[in-house]
C-alpha cells in the first residue's frame, strides 16, 4: 500500500451529523477526509487506504471503537497508525485509561473544540509527513545501495575479465605466454624445494596453413579451440596448458621420470591427433579434419635447471620430432 501525496484522515462515527461536523471543522486541513460509520467500515477503509490519523468514535454499532482499535493494532500495516478516540464529554478516567490500553494516542471529547481538534490533527499530519519523507529517503537510499552493489559487482566482473584476458589466450582460453612463464618459474621453484621433477612439452601443429586456405580462417579458429579443449581435458588440475602463438602450444606436466613423461605425453598426443569435426560456416556446416604435429619433451632437472634452458630443451626436442617425422620426442631418449 503506497501513501498518496496528500495524507488521509479517517473519521468514524455512527451519527451522520457528527461526521458532517468533523468534516467542516477539518475543511482547512491539507488532507483527504474518508468517512466510516461502523467498526467494520473502519477495517474495510484501512484495507484500501493508508491513513495519517484515525478519529475513532468509541460508541459504534456492531463493533465499538475499542474493538476496532484492537484489530487495527494486530495488523502490521495499521499497527503504527495513530488513533484519537472521540468520546462523550462525561467519559471518565477509567475509560480514558482503557482507551490508551487499546492503542489510542490521544482523546478528544464531544462537543468538539475546533482549536483543540485542529491543533492535535496538524501535529499528527506533520508527524506523518515526516514519516513519509523518511520512508522515501530510506527507499531511495536502499535503491542506491542496490545500484552501488550492482555497479561493484559489474566492476569486479570487468576487472576479473581484464585479469583473465591479460593472462589467457583470447581465442582458446588457455594460458598465454605471460602466464605460462610465471607457471614455469613456479614449477621450477617448487621442484627445487621438494626435489620432484616435472616435464615441459612443446607442441607444434603440422601443416596448419592449408586448413585456413582450404576451409577459411573461421574453421582454423574453431580447430584451435577444439585442440585447446582436448589439451585441457588431458591435463590435471595442477598442470598448465598454454598457447604461445599461432599453432604452437606448451604444457607443464607434473610427472617425474622418463617413463611417466612418455606415457602422459603419448596419451595427450593420441587424443590430439584423433579426427575433428570442425564448424566451418555460419550455417552450421562442418568439415572432418585430421591433423598431425610434433611434441617435444624436456625433463627438469635433467635437461635444464632454469626456465631458459628448459624452454630451449623442449624446443630442440620438438624440432627433433618434426625432423624425424614422429609425433613424440623426449630429449635424450631414442
Amino acid at each position: 500500500m503506497i501513501a498518496s501525496l496528500q495524507p488521509k484522515i479517517l473519521i468514524a462515527d455512527d451519527h451522520r451529523p457528527n461526521l458532517v461536523a468533523m468534516r467542516r471543522l477539518l475543511a482547512g486541513v491539507d488532507a483527504e477526509i474518508v468517512e466510516a460509520m461502523t467498526g467494520n467500515d473502519v477495517l474495510a477503509a484501512t484495507l484500501d487506504h493508508e491513513f495519517a490519523l484515525i478519529l475513532l468514535d468509541v460508541q459504534m454499532p456492531d463493533m465499538n471503537g475499542f474493538e476496532a482499535a484492537t484489530l487495527l493494532a494486530g495488523e502490521e500495516r495499521t499497527r503504527s497508525t495513530p488513533i484519537i478516540f472521540v468520546t462523550a464529554s462525561h467519559a471518565d478516567d477509567v475509560n480514558r485509561l482503557r482507551g490508551y490500553s487499546f492503542g489510542a494516542v490521544d482523546y478528544i471529547t464531544k462537543p468538539l473544540n475546533e482549536v483543540i481538534l485542529l491543533s492535535k490533527v496538524r501535529i499528527f499530519l506533520e508527524l506523518y509527513r515526516s514519516k513519509v519523507a523518511l520512508r522515501s529517503a530510506l527507499s531511495d537510499l536502499s535503491e542506491r545501495n542496490r545500484q552501488l552493489e550492482r555497479e561493484i559487482q559489474e566492476r569486479r566482473m570487468a576487472e576479473e575479465q581484464v585479469r583473465h584476458l591479460a593472462h589467457h589466450d583470447g581465442l582458446t582460453g588457455l594460458a598465454n605466454r605471460l602466464l605460462f612463464m610465471a607457471r614455469l618459474e613456479a614449477a621450477i621453484a617448487r621442484s627445487r624445494a621438494d626435489g620432484r621433477g616435472f616435464a615441459l612439452a612443446y607442441l607444434d601443429i603440422d601443416d596448419f596453413k592449408p586448413i585456413n586456405d582450404n576451409h577459411g580462417h573461421q574453421a582454423g579458429d574453431e580447430l584451435l579451440k577444439l585442440i585447446a579443449g582436448r589439451l585441457r581435458n588431458g591435463l590435471r588440475y595442477d598442470e598448465t596448458g598454454a598457447r604461445l602463438g599461432g599453432d604452437e602450444f606448451a604444457l607443464i606436466l607434473n610427472v617425474d621420470g622418463v617413463h611417466s613423461a612418455s606415457e602422459r605425453a603419448g596419451a595427450i598426443a593420441r587424443s590430439l591427433f584423433e579426427p575433428y569435426d570442425v564448424p566451418s560456416r555460419a550455417d552450421g556446416s562442418s568439415v572432418d579434419v585430421r591433423i598431425s604435429g610434433s611434441l617435444g619433451i624436456a625433463l627438469y632437472p635433467q635437461h635444464g635447471d632454469d626456465s631458459e634452458s628448459m624452454i630451449h630443451a623442449a624446443d630442440v626436442a620438438m624440432y627433433a620430432a618434426k625432423r624425424e617425422q614422429t609425433q613424440l620426442h623426449l630429449l635424450g631418449v631414442e
